[in-house]
């Protein structure tokens, strides 16, 4: 069996802490995997609202979610509080692909770690538009610097 990635907190620019809640775990006593993917886009929702500007209920473009995947590497249980990092591998005109990783709070090894695409659409049309540019320059400061 191949060894599990090492993935680093330091290798996130942001961070959402969600609490585990009873209903999280499942009959073997941990977080059930499908909750992985909503911790992800809570994380990423959180953000493009807070720091982009995003208006789910009235903009002009919403964002639809093209692709995910997730790998888990330790289980999390309730009780306890997760960190979502958060960073973006690759910005595009109309769409970004975003790096995640979930940590069991305080720890700097990651639990699982994954990706999500977004394809921003006209709310009207749904069909691709350029990203508005107060989520691009939200999304700018998440891009890693080159190594």
């Amino acid at each position: 069996m191949p060894e599990q990635p090492q993935i680093s907190r330091s290798n996130y620019a942001h961070f959402l802490t969600l609490a585990t809640r009873w209903l999280d775990n499942d009959i073997y006593g941990h977080v059930n995997n499908a909750l992985y993917y909503a911790f992800f886009d809570t994380a990423i929702n959180e953000y493009l609202i807070g720091a982009g500007g995003l208006d789910i209920n009235n903009g002009p473009v919403m964002a639809f979610t093209a692709e995910s995947q997730c790998q888990y590497l330790r289980p999390l249980a309730f009780p306890g509080a997760i960190e979502v990092g958060l960073r973006v591998g690759k910005l595009g005109n109309s769409s970004v692909r975003y790096e995640l990783a979930i940590f069991k709070e305080g720890d700097e090894l990651a639990a699982a770690a994954g990706y999500f695409v977004h394809v921003f659409v006209d709310r009207i049309t749904q069909r691709p538009v350029s990203l508005p540019s107060t989520i691009r320059v939200a999304l700018e400061r998440l891009v890693p610097a080159a190594s």
